[in-house]
């Protein structure tokens, strides 16, 4: 039998705006508990919403991004539920007109390049968070209560788990070029939902949808879909039928948990909220919006390859994060050789740190040092496997590279009759790989290069020496 995957995506991110959603008090994690308050985001009487411009400006800055439709007229509706955590008795949100719909994003799979499309994006509110205690108490912090967020639902257009975490990687990566999140999932400034069912391609038959929810990362993303697939497809094999349910992704089974059964479908009685106006905003002001925002990674990738002329794979890599595309601006800005320093990045520095825009990128050293160490190699004062002793020793110290340099003793042997001196004793010792080189064995000239080296305690230049030797070697 033949199973088709069906995931469809829902996405709360918080905007990092200074203020919350609908009034004046700081939007700001980790502080104490119940202190960013307000009547308003307490919904205590008299306490009326105002919008926050900037969560209108943030909002149609990722519908660009993620090629929505912007429009011109949207408006916001109470979503009314009852729990602790929402002061109101409602939600404000958007539901049947928000602010953008039918976008997309593209990502790259195994079979090509395929389009994800989102139904919509709409802004919102947050809503408060539960402590729960040892003691069994659940006690509430309004701090997040009102934090202004989107929504973004995807089409039910992603196939795999893998898919999903391709996805995701690259909504995030976006929205932290766009500087409008800072996207940790772990504060749960970005959490998402998952809605996945299996139909049966021969059948027709389809599974009942289950939404997966408490996952805290994109492996755990993968890993719950894929979980998911493999259970729904034993309910189609063994004729067996389950209507709608909810999850949870537990980590330590490696299992999706069952919360709760949806034995009827919600009612959020959605009505259009009074105390906020119809949002109306012109092509003007959305030209003067896209124009003003940063630089996304798929123009970044193709400057990089046009401006510094290095590869699509190696500008995907430095365009991966702001703090890494950052740090190669700023040294190509004083060494001109991009090939090398993008190469030099990517194999030695990407092995030493860890690369994350959730983590400020700081080096042991000066940039300056580490322009420094590449002059050396490019001028050929030091050898390539020099340079990497050099910088060892820099993550290591903290010292410059010149110090090291000199102190180590591994400025490079360019004194072409010294050098010469070497090739020559290296010939006389090795009778057996002058006669493997003039029968055509290639490895014969690197094992006498390496002898050279060996001989030189890796001072000697190895274009020198090579020359020398394929010079020397043609002469027997």
């Amino acid at each position: 039998m033949k199973y088709k995957t069906i995931v469809g995506l829902e996405i709360h991110v918080e905007l990092s705006t200074e203020t919350k959603a609908f009034c004046s008090c700081k939007n700001s994690f980790g502080d104490e508990p119940n202190t960013n308050v307000c009547p308003v985001c307490l919904a205590l009487p008299g306490g009326m919403p105002v919008l926050n411009r900037n969560v209108v400006n943030y909002t149609i800055m990722a519908g660009t991004a993620f090629n929505c439709k912007i429009n011109n007229k949207s408006k916001f509706d109470r979503k009314n539920y009852f729990y602790p955590d929402l002061t109101k008795g409602f939600q404000i949100t958007q539901n049947d007109n928000p602010i953008c719909t039918d976008g997309y994003l593209e990502i790259e799979t195994d079979e090509g390049n395929k389009k994800i499309g989102l139904f919509q994006i709409q802004m919102e509110e947050d809503t408060a968070k539960s402590l729960h205690t040892e003691e069994n108490e659940t006690l509430m912090d309004y701090n997040r209560c009102g934090v202004p967020l989107i929504e973004i639902v995807t089409k039910p257009d992603i196939s795999s788990g893998k898919e999903a975490r391709i996805f995701l990687e690259k909504l995030k990566s976006t929205l932290r070029f766009l500087n409008i999140s800072d996207c940790k999932m772990e504060e749960g400034s970005l959490r998402c939902d998952v809605n996945v069912n299996v139909k049966d391609m021969e059948t027709g038959k389809k599974t009942a949808i289950t939404e997966v929810k408490n996952l805290n990362s994109f492996r755990g993303v993968e890993k719950a879909i894929d979980f998911e697939v493999e259970r729904h497809i034993k309910l189609l094999e063994n004729h067996e039928d389950e209507i709608r349910t909810t999850r949870r992704w537990d980590d330590a089974k490696n299992e999706t948990v069952l919360m709760r059964v949806k034995y009827t479908a919600s009612d959020y009685r959605f009505a259009p909220e009074g105390d906020l106006p119809i949002v109306h905003i012109t092509d003007e002001e959305i030209k003067e919006i896209v124009d003003k925002m940063p630089e996304l990674p798929a123009q970044m990738i193709e400057r990089f390859v046009k401006d510094y002329g290095i590869t699509k794979e190696d500008a995907i890599v430095l365009a991966s994060s702001r703090e890494l595309a950052k740090f190669f601006e700023d040294i190509a800005a004083d060494f001109k050789d991009y090939t090398l320093l993008s190469n030099w990045i990517q194999t030695e520095i990407l092995r030493r740190v860890e690369i994350s825009d959730d983590v400020e990128f700081k080096l042991p050293f000066a940039n300056k040092e580490f322009i420094e160490l590449l002059n050396s190699i490019k001028n050929e004062k030091i050898s390539n496997n020099a340079g990497k002793k050099v910088l060892r020793e820099m993550f290591e110290t903290g010292e410059g590279a010149k110090e090291i340099i000199e102190r180590l003793g591994l400025v490079q042997m360019t004194d072409v009759s010294a050098i010469e001196e070497i090739v020559d004793e290296v010939l006389n010792e090795n009778e057996q790989s002058i006669i493997d080189f003039k029968e055509g064995k290639d490895r014969a000239l690197g094992f006498l290069v390496g002898q050279v080296m060996k001989k030189s305690r890796g001072k000697a230049n190895p274009k020198i020496a090579n020359e020398m030797l394929v010079k020397k070697l043609k002469e027997r």
